[in-house]
């Protein structure tokens, strides 16, 4: 079943009779503030993820070498 130009203009008459124009133009405003929020939700938390990304490298990094140096005289000890 396919909708024609037609068909779509009657049901957009219908749903402008039934809503009313006010409130279809409220609710095409919140659809866009709902998208717009997500959206910012998105990106802080992207933004939010990479920094802490960044701070789990610089300090990690210290904490590795410590970590692989005493391995490491740990296995010199346990071998000798």
């Amino acid at each position: 079943m396919k909708f024609g130009v037609w068909e779509l203009v009657i049901i957009l008459v219908i749903i402008l009779l039934l809503f009313g124009t006010k409130k279809l133009r409220n609710a095409g405003g919140d659809i866009g503030s709902a998208m717009k929020n997500f959206k910012k939700a998105f990106k802080d938390e992207e933004s939010k993820d990479n920094e802490e990304n960044k701070e789990q490298l610089n300090d990690k990094s210290p904490k590795a070498d410590a970590e692989f140096s005493e391995k490491k005289e740990s296995d010199t000890n346990s071998k000798s």
